[in-house]
């Protein structure tokens, strides 16, 4: 797709595909849930070269970086076996970008899943899997 088809569709108002929609639905219902949990909202979609992180939260004296897992059925996985070693050393580069923006600080981390469970595009359940996974080898902080 070219830019003036994205420009007019973003100025028309064409509506997404199902699944960007599902995902955003997905990211505002974690944040809401890590939020009520007493996390404090830092960033939404950070981007680096290396890949997107879908939330960035501070949870007393732990940076949290949260990747989120949208699935209308678990007829087949969990929606966080999606989240594979691949995955996880994109997420592991990305936040290492993220705290390089912010100078490394002196900081614990941890990487987050939360699945968000739909049924008929309405939020059914959420799960937070805290501290799910490790820095992927052969990255390092702190």
């Amino acid at each position: 797709m070219n830019f003036l088809t994205q420009l007019r569709n973003k100025l028309c108002g064409e509506p997404k595909p199902e699944h960007l929609q599902r995902g955003e639905l997905g990211e505002r219902a974690a944040e809401t849930h890590l939020k009520a949990l007493g996390m404090k909202f830092l960033t939404r979609n950070f981007h680096s070269a290396r890949g997107e992180i879908d939330l960035i939260f501070r949870d007393k004296d732990c940076l949290v970086f949260a990747e989120v897992k949208t699935r209308s059925s678990e007829e087949w996985t969990r929606p966080a076996a999606a989240v594979d070693a691949r995955k996880r050393r994109l997420l592991s580069q990305t936040a290492l970008d993220y705290l390089r923006l912010l100078k490394n600080p002196p900081i614990k981390i941890r990487f987050d899943i939360v699945e968000v469970l739909l049924r008929d595009g309405a939020v059914r359940e959420i799960r937070h899997l805290p501290n799910t996974f490790s820095l992927s080898r052969p990255y390092r902080y702190g």
